[in-house]
């Protein structure tokens, strides 16, 4: 893969000896990369990635070195301090260093911490965004994070903090009553307590809801539920993380918008989900 696609003719960034480039690696698809993120695949000497980067990402990066940094819930995992640090002792030797995250480095990526760190070591960074799982992964999935008939508004969420439980210091109240979607980051190990809390604080239970796991990867599956049954449905599917969940009606568009159903001959189960009653096209 390294070498079958050139960048297009372009003034490209140099990664420099010493520098660290934080880069989103996005939601799974290698196709989903973005060109800098290629340029930089191909200047570094060091690949320091996450769980989340797909193997075949890192073919893009035959000469450089590629050393593991993977943290996943419930598993042993490197320390961020020790993460943060390695790439200082990195950069201080003078290699060409890319920290490679999955999604985006700043949407719950701990991508400001990492660089943070790298600029209090006076070590220069640049930051190259990606390609976000909660919005990717549910494009892949054929629902629209927002939708003129469903939501003027989005939240994101995250489902455990740096403990490794559902943040304390969420207001569900305010969460719930404050945006018509939501979509919550690493939310399948406290699913239960996540949708009793909107519950609780008055979503109704048969809100369409969607799990989408591994998403963008030939991997990817998708559970269609509701607020009030998916912690079981969750359950009886024995869907695994990583995934990411959305609650809201945008969820019923993925009944005319599942383009890889489509692509693979089936049709569309519903041209009119959220029963307008008129073509989209109308006002």
């Amino acid at each position: 893969m390294s070498d079958s696609l050139p960048l297009p003719h372009g003034d490209w960034p140099v990664l420099e000896p010493g520098w660290v480039w934080l880069c989103g690696a996005g939601p799974g698809d290698p196709g989903l990369l973005t060109l800098h993120a290629i340029n930089a695949l191909r200047r570094a000497d060091v690949v320091v990635y996450d769980a989340l980067v797909q193997e075949a990402i890192l073919d893009w990066a035959p000469q450089a070195e590629h050393i593991y940094a993977g943290k996943r819930g419930g598993k042993p995992s490197a320390k961020q301090r020790d993460i943060s640090l390695r790439l200082v002792d990195l950069a201080s030797e003078g290699k060409r260093v890319l920290r490679l995250k999955g999604g985006d480095p700043f949407v719950f990526g701990r991508g400001g911490e990492e660089a943070q760190t790298l600029i209090q070591h006076g070590v220069p960074v640049r930051i190259i965004p990606g390609i976000s799982a909660g919005i990717g992964g549910l494009a892949y999935a054929g629902i629209p994070v927002t939708h003129r008939d469903v939501n003027q508004s989005v939240t994101f969420v995250t489902g455990h903090d740096q403990s490794g439980e559902t943040p304390s210091s969420l207001d569900w109240q305010a969460i719930a009553k404050g945006s018509q979607v939501l979509v919550i980051y690493m939310g399948m190990k406290h699913v239960e307590r996540i949708a009793g809390e909107l519950l609780k604080a008055g979503r109704p239970g048969s809100e369409p809801c969607a799990v989408v796991c591994s998403a963008t990867t030939g991997d990817q599956k998708v559970l269609e539920t509701t607020l009030a049954t998916m912690p079981a449905d969750i359950a009886a599917s024995g869907l695994e993380p990583p995934a990411i969940l959305c609650v809201g009606r945008s969820v019923l568009m993925r009944q005319v918008l599942d383009w890889q159903a489509l692509a693979a001959g089936k049709s569309p189960r519903n041209l009119d989900p959220l029963g307008r009653g008129r073509p989209a096209e109308s006002a």
